[in-house]
């Protein structure tokens, strides 16, 4: 049995779930299907959501409606036969009752996830109405009956595997199965997220959880590139990478696949292969244990980053200094990407605002802070690039005319990062490029 995950601009359009469902059912092996929210739902959803928490009903309300409309206009394109469209209907009318009886309810976070919990609800049942109308033989699995996270949102992987496979079992002759990515039950059995990206955080946690054959996440672009295709104007696919490759590019900012993606399918040894679902006859990206070959593979850029410096001369030779900082930040939850040290400083990076003033304060004690905020992480990555013979050369005598405010190497032997002010990232990915890859 495979899992195939299908993103939003992957179902986002009427012809592009016509064509899903011909990719599905093309092979004799079992199949999971797991589906995102059509492209735009969730960002519509987030904005209901922030009108509700704002008291302002009637923006709210001009919100859903609009979305109603659109699926509407998707429902026409989708179906043709009248059992189908009458089904279609059905369905975007019983989701839009939901969100209009919210508007007379008292907001409150628990409502925010069922409100979030629209788009892929809706999604997978219109999937399912199409599969049905072309007379295909499917089985609709709803995510909330199976996909659970703990107090600290984290899955329960071991729950996961015992829901999921019973839920199979009961279903033994089906090949077919359809499920929504990105939404499961909390501790308190409440519906609830995986955050943004989750759903190939599903999909992945579904694979380990039946031990899939393969774990394929389908998208508009032919695999993992060696570059954000956004920014720099030649890219090419990255035909094979390794699970700790994928995981560096995929954290450090790689688009194409959730951060979380990797650990269940590296865990349970499943291949996760990235494919275009635009163009299903180009090989894509797999991703496995073996890393096939040595080198540079990818650069990737992550955005947002604050860098803080923490400059104190009681730090030489000072026991348990870095053990203290640390938790501070473990304190508030917040993880830190880039460290380096000096013998009077030690400059690190998060992602994250969140508890910044807080983390400051109690950092303050502790010697005189900086922040530089609005800085980019650039990690090169690849197999055993820390002991590529030159590489090191090659990859600053790219970029030696911008200002690197850090350097993270040796940490890991698959990943060189460089922590530079955001005004520079286009500038040093498109260097890059062409010192590294040889491509302008």
């Amino acid at each position: 049995m495979k899992v195939m995950k299908f993103g939003g601009t992957s179902v986002g359009k009427p012809e592009r779930m016509h064509h899903i469902a011909s990719l599905v059912t093309k092979g004799a092996e079992p199949t999971i299907v797991v589906l995102s929210a059509l492209s735009g739902t969730t960002n519509s959803l987030v904005e209901i959501s922030d009108h509700l928490s704002d008291g302002n009903r009637i923006k709210a309300k001009e919100c859903i409606d609009k979305l109603e409309a659109h699926y509407h206009a998707f429902v026409k394109d989708l179906v043709v036969q009248k059992e189908a469209v009458a089904k279609a209907g059905s369905i975007i009318a019983e989701h839009f009752e939901f969100l209009n009886i919210i508007l007379k309810i008292s907001f409150s976070e628990a409502l925010s996830k069922d409100i979030l919990a629209q788009g892929e609800l809706l999604s997978t049942k219109l999937f399912c109405t199409y599969l049905g109308e072309q007379r295909m033989e499917y089985l609709l699995l709803p995510a909330l009956e199976f996909m659970v996270i703990d107090n600290y949102d984290e899955p329960k992987v071991s729950d996961i595997k015992s829901k999921l496979n019973q839920l199979l079992r009961k279903h033994k002759t089906k090949k077919l199965f359809v499920t929504q990515g990105y939404i499961c039950r909390n501790s308190k059995g409440e519906v609830d997220n995986l955050k943004r990206g989750g759903s190939d955080y599903s999909a992945s946690l579904i694979a380990a959880a039946i031990n899939a054959s393969a774990c394929e996440i389908w998208t508009d672009i032919d695999g993992m590139h060696n570059n954000d295709p956004r920014i720099v104007k030649k890219t090419i696919p990255v035909e094979r990478l390794s699970f700790e490759e994928a995981a560096e590019l995929a954290y450090f900012g790689a688009k194409i696949l959730h951060p979380a993606s990797i650990w269940p399918a590296q865990k349970y040894k499943i291949p996760v292969k990235l494919l275009n679902t635009m163009q299903p006859e180009a090989k894509g990206t797999l991703i496995t244990e073996e890393a096939g070959s040595v080198g540079v593979k990818a650069v990737a850029a992550k955005d947002n980053i604050i860098a803080i410096r923490i400059k104190s001369s009681r730090m030489l030779l000072a026991y348990g200094f870095l053990r203290k900082i640390f938790e501070v930040f473990e304190k508030y939850r917040t993880p830190i990407d880039m460290i380096t040290t000096s013998e009077v400083a030690v400059s690190l990076t998060i992602d994250s605002p969140a508890h910044l003033k807080e983390i400051v304060k109690e950092l303050e004690p502790f010697g005189s802070i900086e922040l530089d905020e609005k800085q980019t992480i650039i990690s090169v990555v690849g197999n055993e690039i820390a002991q590529t013979s030159g590489m090191v050369k090659k990859l600053f005598g790219s970029i030696m005319n911008i200002p690197v405010r850090m350097v993270s190497y040796g940490g890991s032997p698959h990943n060189i990062s460089l922590l530079v002010p955001a005004e520079y990232k286009t500038q040093i990915l498109r260097q890059l490029n062409k010192g590294m890859f040889g491509l302008e």
